[in-house]
């Protein structure tokens, strides 16, 4: 590997590390919308097998949205920077 690309991994490395730390709070689990005439929204989390549901109304949907959305996100980097870091470590000596 050449070492612009080295150079151009670690810059988008810390450019993620910059976008995960303002990512704000976040929460594991996905806004569902329950009902076929009546349709109410509630946040969905499945924990040991079991699903968790909270009521969240009109007025916290779109809050439960924002940290759902900032969950989704932070697997994406981590997702990211595991590939850049794999090929960052393949490059380094072995002994």
């Amino acid at each position: 590997m050449e070492k612009s690309e080295i150079q151009e991994f670690k810059k988008r490395l810390n450019t993620l590390r910059k976008e995960m730390a303002v990512l704000g709070p976040m929460m594991r689990g996905s806004v569902v919308v329950i009902g076929t005439r009546n349709k109410q929204p509630y946040f969905s989390l499945n924990k040991d097998k079991k699903t968790k549901l909270i009521y969240l109304g009109r007025k916290r949907e779109p809050t439960a949205r924002e940290y759902s959305a900032n969950y989704k996100r932070l697997l994406e980097i981590v997702d990211e920077m595991t590939l850049i870091n794999m090929e960052l470590l393949k490059n380094e000596p072995t002994e």
